[in-house]
């Protein structure tokens, strides 16, 4: 009898627990009810050229992640979350609310990843609406002095130039092709500064201090780390490389893996630091990353080997999936939900009207038209009727002067649940998310559905490519200033400063 009254309360005690949760929820669900106007602080965390499969909690089995993996669990999932497939693309578009086309960004080089000037940035918004904003890694966005971050909206700058360290011939600073990602030449705000330790740790350092500095002083901020691995040269700590190398995966294998398990451990730095200052209850924190993955082959003990890419087709500057399907993860504690998934579908452009919506920023009559959705209402409600749209994606980079002739080449148009490609190919990404075989012959209803809108939206993009067949410069701008402050008053150390 005691042992079946035992069993009884474990019953009662289970189905306790499990409304408790489902009170919880609907809590956190109802919270988000008044997210408009809610006016949180914001840390987005975008890696570079981590894919959908780079994770362990999205079923990668070589990579460990246990910092993004708690983080995962407790978030809110976009799973049907899109940007751009390649960098500044991305960034341009997180920052402009609209396709990078749009703002003059249709390639990583040639000035061509310059933004627009007429551009009102989301930091500029952000800014109009009492944040201060802090930018700690990768701009991408033109390095020419009009082109900086410190002039588009951000209050504290810590960059690299052109699209990655160690790029110099595209704008980098020299010093930074000695010696890749270590002891990296950036630029401070309006000095350029030497700095100590492998760059994914100096960003973060940096967005720590300034962000405690922010929270000492009550001030809301938007904290952008946006970092630059694990784009390649595939370069990590030898710590990180040690536990790749000595199950014979090839060097750039372990380069990669370990700057993602390197980003990890900063991230869990990250979230436990929040905790320590108390600051979860009033910040949203996103992490995400800009496109999909590269090197997806390497070797192991001298055996070619495919990489693990949550079986998306395509990778970085690819049209498919893999080229621009990412994740999303959303947590801000006791207001979202936790472990929940929205899988309707969402993008980069989405980011500019809901941090706006949630900071309660009233935007100027006269600037760039937005063409993403809030989030918020999906935030709020996922299970609100989301209106099916159209999503156009274009790898660009086209040869100087051949705009034209690159309007069918790789390409796509998404929904809900088709991917339209190049022309010549039709995905059912609901049942056939990988993308292996292609019903282009067996729905012309849905093709129809597709062209049209894509002919017009690449029409209507034209004029606004404002970069296009721009002289190259004669001196990369971020060269010619690191000649003049070397010459006038040196290089200084630099670190963050630490409360």
């Amino acid at each position: 009898m005691k042992k079946y009254i035992m069993k009884f309360n474990n019953k009662i005690s289970l189905r306790l627990l499990v409304l408790l949760v489902m009170v919880q929820v609907s809590f956190a669900q109802s919270k988000g009810k008044t997210l408009e106007n809610s006016r949180p602080n914001i840390i987005f965390v975008m890696t570079d050229d981590q894919g959908m499969g780079d994770l362990s909690c999205m079923g990668n089995q070589v990579v460990k992640t246990p910092n993004i993996d708690e983080f995962y669990k407790k978030s809110t999932r976009f799973t049907e979350y899109h940007v751009s497939p390649t960098c500044a693309p991305t960034r341009a578009a997180l920052m402009s609310g609209r396709h990078e086309f749009r703002t003059g960004v249709t390639h990583t080089i040639l000035e061509r990843e310059r933004m627009a000037l007429d551009i009102y940035t989301l930091p500029q918004a952000l800014q109009a609406g009492g944040y201060e904003t802090g930018i700690f890694g990768k701009w991408h966005l033109g390095d020419a002095d009009a082109y900086l971050p410190q002039n588009r909206g951000f209050d504290e700058v810590l960059i690299h130039g052109a699209g990655g360290i160690g790029q110099v011939n595209f704008g980098d600073f020299p010093p930074n092709s000695e010696n890749l990602y270590f002891d990296n030449v950036l630029l401070h705000n309006e000095t350029i500064v030497k700095t100590k330790g492998f760059c994914t740790d100096v960003f973060f350092d940096a967005a720590l201090a300034w962000t405690k500095k922010k929270i000492d002083s009550k001030q809301p901020y938007f904290t952008y780390i946006s970092l630059n691995a694990p784009h390649a040269p595939l370069i990590a700590p030898e710590k990180y490389k040690k536990r790749f190398l000595d199950l014979g995966y090839d060097e750039g294998t372990a380069g990669r893996y370990g700057m993602i398990e390197n980003i990890d451990d900063n991230f869990g730095r990250l979230m436990k630091k929040l905790e320590e200052w108390k600051a979860l209850e009033n910040t949203l924190v996103i992490f995400t990353t800009d496109n999909g993955a590269t090197h997806l082959s390497g070797t192991l003990n001298g055996e070619k080997i495919k990489h693990f890419n949550a079986n998306l087709k395509g990778g970085k500057n690819s049209p498919y999936e893999g080229g621009n399907h990412v994740p999303f993860f959303w947590y801000w504690k006791g207001v979202l939900s936790e472990g929940k998934d929205i899988d309707q579908l969402a993008a980069h452009i989405d980011i500019y009207q809901t941090f706006v919506e949630l900071a309660g920023v009233k935007l100027p009559e006269k600037m760039q038209p937005l063409e993403g959705r809030s989030l918020v209402p999906l935030l709020e409600n996922s299970n609100i009727k989301w209106e099916d749209r159209l999503m156009f994606t274009h790898c660009g980079r086209w040869a100087t002067g051949e705009i034209d002739e690159a309007q069918y080449k790789s390409f796509a148009v998404r929904n809900q649940k088709w991917r339209f490609v190049n022309n010549n190919q039709l995905y059912d990404i609901a049942s056939d998310p990988g993308e292996t075989t292609n019903v282009f012959d067996a729905h012309p209803e849905v093709i129809s559905t597709f062209k049209i809108p894509y002919d017009n939206w690449w029409n209507e993009s034209i004029p606004l490519m404002v970069n296009e067949n721009r002289p190259k410069v004669d001196e990369q701008p971020l060269h010619v200033r690191y000649s003049k402050q070397l010459k006038e008053k040196g290089i200084p150390d630099w670190s963050p400063e630490f409360n």
